[in-house]
């Protein structure tokens, strides 16, 4: 782990010492805190393109747990033509793996540190053309708040910034318990916000602020800014509408809303049953408290609990906060995951302090509390296929055989076009088979949906539809994959954002969903989300009749994105 960490900060430090090359004045932009020169890709994809823009200081050392501040100004002009580091976390199948890229290195390095804490960065695409003006898409990445990237080649914004004829933003923000943690010796009492230990939601507001100040040099309109996110980075676009950052922002930092498979709902706002997608302050409180104290126990500084109580007991706050600043991310994410895990206390989200948000988010949606935005949301009809080992919370047994490094491994070399090459009897076990049996994979999954994702869903959609009539809704029902991956994932979590961006190159799922067969109609399909989205960006109304070939009306009603293998076949529900 800690040899991982060398080799990432030692490409880190090389990284940031890149200079821009000589020659590429066209492409250079001068930002608020120095000129930065992009890339050309215009002759490859049509658009220009600049990554790893700094948006905000580094937060390491005394700057960790603190709320992000102005990058320290460059007057020589600045590279920005590869990402900036992943922001750090422990790998999972959906991290950036050693080299923060998608390669074989992510299933090398599953549960260690990966990633830097020097992440703030951002990426910027437009059309190649010089015309200005253009609507702006930022997009925010999921990843349970715990990992992702956005180098991850889907979230590439080539070819949505190309199709939608707008700018798209990308923007890396921090993770987990470095994004979000709530502990009293951390809080000053000066800044309400950053005491809330929101670090995430504040970097997302700083990378907006960014967008506000900066982004009219790229062409884009930072009065006409959608704010999309994905999952995890779904939760934080609705958290972002009732925060007083940016409720009360003037002017505003976004003016339209699309969050993708997530909600913002408490268990209380929930039938009961339901699984919330927020958890209430004080499981954080609990979190902190927990990693302090189990950290000393691990660092030989305390034999037990009630010994590191009492090493606490002795020191001031500051000296509390130097000791956790000191720790490596690898020595933090060890204990997270060996000594919190196993308490259900690893989980990371937006914290509902009541100053940086509201203690009860839907509460105050529908209290009118909030940034009143057009709403663009969508869900896949089969979230539940992504997250199988869930169906063991219904004490009828995981729903996937393989480890996630056998995942990775067999999907990483995988031939969508070549005869299978594992059978669904080797994936989901066999008291969910057949798939389509009562009780059966199917079924459990869809029981899944319902509870979980289509519950909070329902919520918020509501809830926002009870203060404003502009709320639009999709469900992606696309299951084209070749088999037996059309019955393990389907239409699962996240395999819309494939065509939102029109990316289908090698990706985690790329090699077991994209097959010649299901091309022409996977692309058509693409071509009419992608459509649709600019539509939304651009006016703040999905509705694109000649690529969607029907109305799309407002929610409660649904448009049904789906395809066969060569046509579309969208309807409206």
């Amino acid at each position: 782990m800690g040899k991982l960490m060398l080799l990432f900060t030692a490409a880190v430090l090389t990284w940031q010492a890149q200079a821009a090359p000589p020659g590429q004045t066209d492409l250079e932009r001068r930002t608020r805190f120095g000129p930065v020169v992009g890339v050309d890709d215009s002759a490859v994809n049509g658009t220009h393109a600049w990554k790893g823009v700094p948006f905000a200081r580094p937060p390491v050392g005394e700057w960790r747990w603190r709320a992000p501040v102005d990058p320290v100004p460059w007057k020589a002009p600045r590279a920005a033509q590869q990402f900036g580091p992943a922001c750090v976390q422990y790998g999972r199948i959906y991290g950036p793996g050693a080299n923060n890229r998608y390669d074989e290195t992510i299933g090398q390095t599953l549960n260690q540190a990966v990633g830097s804490e020097d992440c703030l960065y951002l990426n910027v695409w437009r059309p190649s053309d010089r015309r200005g003006n253009l609507p702006v898409i930022v997009f925010v990445h999921g990843g349970s708040n715990v990992s992702g990237y956005t180098a991850d080649p889907v979230y590439d914004g080539a070819a949505l910034a190309k199709a939608a004829d707008a700018v798209v933003v990308t923007v890396n923000y921090r993770l987990g318990i470095f994004g979000f943690f709530s502990l009293p010796q951390l809080k000053s009492g000066a800044d309400a916000q950053e005491d809330s230990g929101n670090f995430a939601l504040l970097d997302i507001v700083k990378a907006l602020q960014w967008v506000r100040h900066d982004i009219a040099k790229f062409g884009g309109n930072p009065t006409n800014v959608t704010l999309m996110g994905q999952s995890a980075g779904a939760i934080n676009v609705y958290a972002l509408l009732t925060t007083p950052a940016t409720v009360d922002a003037r002017p505003r930092l976004f003016h339209r809303a699309v969050p993708l498979s997530g909600g913002i709902s408490l268990a209380t706002n929930l039938p009961a049953g339901r699984i919330p997608t927020l958890n209430p302050a004080a499981i954080y409180e609990a979190q902190g408290q927990q990693l302090l104290l189990q950290q000393l126990v691990v660092d030989g500084l305390a034999a037990d609990a009630a010994g590191a109580a009492a090493w606490v007991a002795s020191r001031s706050p500051e000296q509390v906060a130097a000791y956790l600043r000191s720790r490596s991310p690898a020595s933090l994410l060890f204990t997270l995951l060996t000594r919190l895990a196993p308490q259900g206390l690893a989980g990371s989200g937006p914290i509902p302090d009541g100053a940086m948000m509201p203690i009860d988010p839907i509460g105050a949606i529908a209290a009118g509390q909030y940034l009143r935005v057009p709403v663009l949301a969508g869900n896949t009809r089969d979230e539940g296929k992504l997250f199988p080992t869930f169906l063991a919370l219904f004490g009828t047994g995981s729903g996937r055989l393989v480890s996630d490094q056998q995942l990775f491994d067999l999907q990483f070399d995988y031939d969508p076009d070549a005869p299978p090459q594992v059978t669904i009897e080797q994936w989901i076990p066999s008291q969910y088979l057949p798939v389509t049996k009562p009780g059966g994979f199917n079924a459990m999954t869809e029981l899944l949906d319902t509870l979980f994702m289509q519950a909070a869903a329902d919520n918020v959609l509501g809830t926002l539809k009870s203060r404003q009539d502009a709320v639009w809704y999709y469900r992606f029902d696309w299951d084209e994959e070749p088999a037996p991956f059309d019955d393990i994932y389907g239409a699962a979590h996240a395999f819309d954002l494939p065509f939102v961006f029109g990316n289908f190159g090698p990706s985690l799922f790329s090699n077991v969903a994209n097959s010649t067969a299901n091309r022409p109609g996977r692309l058509a399909l693409s071509k009419a989300m992608m459509a649709a989205l600019a539509a939304f960006a651009r006016h703040g109304d999905p509705n694109v009749p000649q690529a969607l070939g029907t109305p799309w009306p407002t929610w409660p009603a649904k448009l049904i994105f789906d395809a066969t293998p060569t046509d579309l076949a969208i309807s409206v529900q």
